[in-house]
């Protein structure tokens, strides 16, 4: 892993490690950069899982 791993821009759409572009602009860190690389699909995941628990919630109300 690059020291402090590696992170996905948003403004730049691209794999940069800790040096790039400023936090409020990238997704991470993640532990190399094919999982960055990843880094919409599995915030999307991440989204829909959420999503999913939400409604089992609301469901079991």
């Amino acid at each position: 892993m690059a020291r402090g791993g590696w992170y996905f821009c948003l403004k730049h759409r691209q794999v940069e490690p800790k040096s790039g572009c400023r936090a409020a602009d990238r997704l991470g860190p993640y532990p190399d950069q094919q999982t960055a690389a990843r880094a919409l699909e599995i915030a999307e995941e991440r989204t829909e899982a959420a999503d999913e628990a939400d409604r089992r919630w609301k469901e079991e109300d």
